[in-house]
């Protein structure tokens, strides 16, 4: 195993398509490192560098202590694992899985024209792990299918068992369950996490889908536009996001943003005026302007506030403007004057379409970042 870095990493293309911009990042030797961000961010340019897929503009890849940027794909350790499983049609799922192996022991069965006990052994080797690898993965009973007698779970975990079965450095895996439907993604998600905790191969996962970075990553590098915005466990991106861009592409649903002013020692945006964030007076300026950001799960009803303290400065009405009952929560619509707020609430409550009602914020759970930069004031 080995860990993998980025050392001042750019790739443009052509003359002026900056797709990764000074990429500095390393990625532990075990850890399972999440590349997540919206499309066009980079994060799938910086995957394909790292397998040497696409050439570096600027800077140095690490894989271990190895500079790999002159290396060729197949001389690096790695196995990828592609969005659209990439199989070979006309093989059954044993061949699939054994075809790397087989082409790395090349030479070995060549060698058998003079030394065939040789070719004998390395025969038996490829049986044995492709079959150990197939029962770890609940595949051995389609070994001798073909792809398309497979579902679309089958055939990714046949990808999966191509990969594994290689014993790499390195595991780089490209949107691997974006193909597969919700309940199969979310089986899928808890197999890949067992699978990485069984092997602790340093893995770099790239996703657009923010649930899957915040519940597999030990830690999550949250990418835009070639940036590297924030790199640290989900928790910590969660609870104190680096910037504005962070903040709503982290959490669902999305953060609530509201421009705002700090007046009175208060953070006052139209109709919602609310106390400092601890830790916040002295950093700010009277009148200065900013933008105070609230998760919709930290918005309660005020009558089922449960341990949320209910006062006056914490206590803001809104009218419901639309209700989508999820069976564990309504997402809320509401209007507070000109500004929609979103919240999710305990389907105990009786409000509807159309009620006005107090609402409460825990005060430790607000947000405020600076109104030029979008870099988090804390």
């Amino acid at each position: 195993m080995a860990g993998v870095a980025f050392k001042k990493v750019s790739k443009v293309y052509g003359k002026d398509v900056l797709a990764v911009n000074d990429l500095n990042l390393e990625i532990k030797d075990g850890e399972f490192m999440v590349l997540v961000g919206p499309s066009g961010c980079g994060k799938t340019t910086a995957l394909r560098m790292i397998a040497g897929l696409e050439e570096v503009t600027e800077g140095d890849i690490l894989i271990g202590e190895r500079r790999v940027n002159d290396v060729p794909p197949k001389d690096r350790d790695i196995a990828m694992v592609f969005q659209n499983y990439a199989l070979y049609p006309h093989m059954n799922v044993y061949d699939n899985i054994a075809f790397g192996l087989r082409l790395r022991e090349l030479k070995g069965f060549l060698w058998q024209l003079s030394h065939p006990g040789d070719a004998k052994r390395i025969k038996e080797d490829i049986d044995r792990r492709v079959r150990e690898v197939a029962e770890m993965l609940g595949i051995e009973p389609y070994l001798m299918r073909k792809p398309k007698e497979l579902s679309g779970g089958q055939r990714q975990r046949v990808a999966l068992g191509r990969a594994i079965v290689r014993k790499p450095k390195v595991f780089l895996m490209d949107e691997p369950l974006s193909n597969l439907d919700a309940k199969l993604r979310i089986q899928t998600r808890a197999e890949l996490i067992r699978l990485h905790r069984a092997l602790g191969i340093t893995t770099v996962y790239v996703t657009h889908d923010q649930v899957e970075a915040m519940t597999m990553g030990h830690r999550i590098a949250i990418m835009k536009d070639g940036v590297l915005q924030q790199c640290d466990q989900p928790e910590v991106v969660y609870r104190h996001p680096a910037n504005r861009f962070v903040a709503g592409f982290i959490g669902s649903p999305p953060m609530n943003f509201i421009e705002a002013k700090i007046t009175g020692g208060k953070v006052i945006g139209g109709e919602l005026s609310f106390p400092l964030p601890a830790g916040h007076p002295g950093l700010l300026k009277e009148g200065e302007s900013v933008t105070l950001g609230m998760r919709p799960e930290a918005i309660f009803d005020a009558r089922l506030a449960g341990s949320v303290p209910v006062n006056p400065e914490n206590t803001f009405r809104a009218t419901i403007d639309v209700l989508e009952p999820l069976g564990h929560e309504y997402v809320a619509y509401l209007k507070v004057g000109d500004h929609p707020i979103l919240a999710t609430l305990d389907t105990a409550t009786e409000v509807k379409v159309g009620d006005v009602a107090d609402f409460v914020v825990r005060l430790e759970d607000l947000h405020l970042f600076d109104a030029n930069t979008e870099a988090a004031i804390r």
